[in-house]
């Protein structure tokens, strides 16, 4: 499967801004899908994952109640909505998909990022 992400931009501290990411080239109800982030000068870290059905979530901390991972299996796409932006939320985003039941791990599918900045 190949994942495209897009969505990112420039967004002053409390707004909002929603990342897409479609899939091509398998079943997309196969997959589980993640959000993981990389800042600059530091190691990529996950955001948070949604299982197969949607049904299942789960974040990391930092963004509980500020994020929200969706996805439209009739679209291919999954979703991260994110709200109440702060300057720490800056960095790459990249969307990543796996065939296991893990939702924090596992991951061998990976887009190409898209760029996210809070100014304060």
């Amino acid at each position: 499967v190949q994942l495209q992400a897009s969505g990112g931009g420039l967004v002053q501290a409390g707004g909002s801004l929603r990342l897409s990411c479609v899939a091509f080239g398998g079943i997309f109800s196969n997959y589980a899908m993640g959000w993981f982030r990389q800042a600059p000068g530091k190691e990529r870290e996950f955001v948070g994952g949604i299982n197969w059905s949607g049904g299942s979530t789960f974040y990391e901390d930092s963004v509980k109640g500020r994020f929200t991972i969706s996805r439209d299996n009739a679209r291919n796409t999954v979703y991260l909505q994110m709200s109440s932006l702060l300057p720490e939320d800056t960095a790459v985003y990249y969307c990543a998909a796996h065939e296991d039941s893990g939702l924090t791990y596992g991951y061998n599918y990976w887009g190409q990022g898209t760029q996210v900045t809070v100014s304060s």
